[in-house]
């Protein structure tokens, strides 16, 4: 069923006010019909258009006035950044108090002196370094750091950017972001492993090398190993495959691990359960053994020290 406007520029595939709907013909009757879905209260969309997070974003940024910007979580989003599960309000930040539009699911922010907006996308979202500051409102430690190795990986900013901006910033959260900036790091390639990482830190491990290249006498690159420490042979890493739907990819692990294993590497591998777990997974203790073997925790940080 086809429904005929009086403004035909209303795209109705995209998110729209129920004032710009009831101007182009729509009514309120239509609007709670099969052919419309609510994205928020207020805002609208054809039913057969998904809701994503694109669609939440423009309905949040519809409802404010013209120069509000997706920020938090929202403009995390926008930029394919991790964000938890249980960050599901949109965020929108505004320069005048009086711009603040309340709605379930819609958290309105006033922007702080020095903030902008960039447009990515297509949506105007908050600028790398005034978003990791805002996330340090909303996420804990390692959920920061984690967003922050993405935000390195992705070329957002670099770790050295990061850290400086962190620094100076009067931010009411910066003490949260300057410390998650410290632990920040470049190379990290997925979420899980900055956990994997943060885990062994925060456990009272030494910090593992990332991505540590392996080399073939040419200088080519035969393996990277995730989070290593070299000069003891170990390495651990989170292992997201043991569904083991790769056929090809299996092949070469274990191509690798019987590699590591014959050249006196000790492998250890942590799986998701695991990592969520912080009051004492199986693969911290792992490595705590396996460095008291090698020669103490003590020892090892020492050693690890020097070799920095």
């Amino acid at each position: 069923m086809s429904i005929a406007l009086k403004d035909a520029a209303l795209d109705t595939n995209r998110p729209f006010t129920v004032a710009a709907g009831l101007a182009a013909g729509l009514t309120r009757s239509t609007l709670r019909g099969p052919l419309f879905r609510r994205i928020l209260h207020g805002v609208y969309i054809a039913a057969r258009v998904p809701v994503r997070a694109r669609e939440r974003i423009e309905a949040a940024l519809l409802v404010h006035p013209d120069g509000a910007w997706a920020s938090h979580a929202s403009a995390a989003r926008v930029y394919r950044l991790p964000v938890p599960a249980r960050c599901t309000d949109e965020h929108v930040t505004v320069r005048r108090r009086q711009d603040r539009r309340a709605r379930r699911e819609v958290v309105p922010h006033l922007a702080a002196e020095l903030s902008r907006a960039c447009l990515v996308a297509g949506l105007p979202v908050s600028r790398p370094l005034d978003l990791f500051l805002e996330l340090a409102g909303l996420l804990n430690l390692v959920e920061l750091v984690v967003v922050g190795d993405a935000m390195v990986r992705l070329g957002l900013v670099s770790r050295q950017e990061l850290v400086d901006a962190m620094a100076v910033s009067h931010d009411p959260h910066a003490r949260a972001a300057r410390r998650a900036a410290t632990y920040v790091r470049a190379e990290v390639d997925s979420p899980m492993e900055s956990r994997l990482r943060m885990l062994l830190v925060l456990a009272g491990l030494p910090e593992p090398r990332v991505n540590f290249k392996l080399l073939y006498d040419d200088g080519r690159v035969r393996y990277r190993l995730d989070l290593s420490y070299p000069e003891l042979q170990l390495a651990v890493e989170y292992d997201g495959r043991h569904h083991r739907d790769d056929d090809k990819q299996h092949e070469n692990d274990v191509d690798r691990d019987e590699w590591l294993d014959y050249h006196g590497w000790m492998l250890t591998k942590v799986f998701s359960r695991g990592i969520q777990d912080f009051d004492g997974t199986a693969g911290v203790k792992a490595m705590e053994d396996r460095l008291q073997v090698v020669g103490g925790l003590a020892d090892t940080e020492r050693l690890l020290m020097d070799q920095g």
